[in-house]
């Protein structure tokens, strides 16, 4: 009578553990930057392999406060970045890919956004027009699950 419920108890955690793979900003980034205001004033660019298998919506720790589309994201930050001397400046992050990508983010603050389109040509773009000093996390994800090359853009302006 034990193995049954052992086995139910197993398949049941099994089920409960794979529903909880999504985006997390406590797993390790696939990389780590610092970054001043001043210095994003001159554009950098990372790049990376777009995509991941945890679908966005299936996340229930992840609601973002702008855009709601389709994205598929790993579950790592792709990077994550500690930025400072941030207050004169508005920040646009913007991707450039080979496919339908899907850019989601998680603030200093502790607010998460997405966007799929606004940069042009199916690449998302999210700009933060009064970032916090603080660490940044980035998932660059696509819209359909698919894979592809990409790269991340991050550029600051003047408010």
């Amino acid at each position: 009578m034990l193995k049954p419920i052992a086995l139910a108890v197993s398949t049941i955690l099994g089920t409960a553990g794979g529903a909880i793979a999504c985006p997390d900003y406590n797993a390790a980034p696939q990389a780590s930057y610092q970054a001043t205001g001043q210095q994003l004033y001159t554009p950098r660019a990372f790049d990376v392999v777009a995509g991941g298998s945890n679908y966005i919506w299936d996340c229930p720790n992840v609601r973002p406060g702008s855009d709601t589309g389709a994205g598929y994201f790993p579950t790592a930050p792709d990077f994550s970045f500690q930025l400072s001397n941030m207050n004169p400046y508005r920040l646009e992050l913007r991707v450039v890919s080979e496919c339908d990508a899907a850019l989601l983010i998680n603030t200093a603050s502790a607010n998460w956004y997405y966007d799929d389109d606004d940069n042009g040509n199916l690449d998302p773009k999210i700009t933060l027009t009064r970032p916090a000093n603080g660490r940044v996390d980035i998932w660059i994800g696509t819209y359909d699950g698919e894979f592809c090359n990409a790269r991340l853009e991050l550029e600051t302006f003047d408010r």
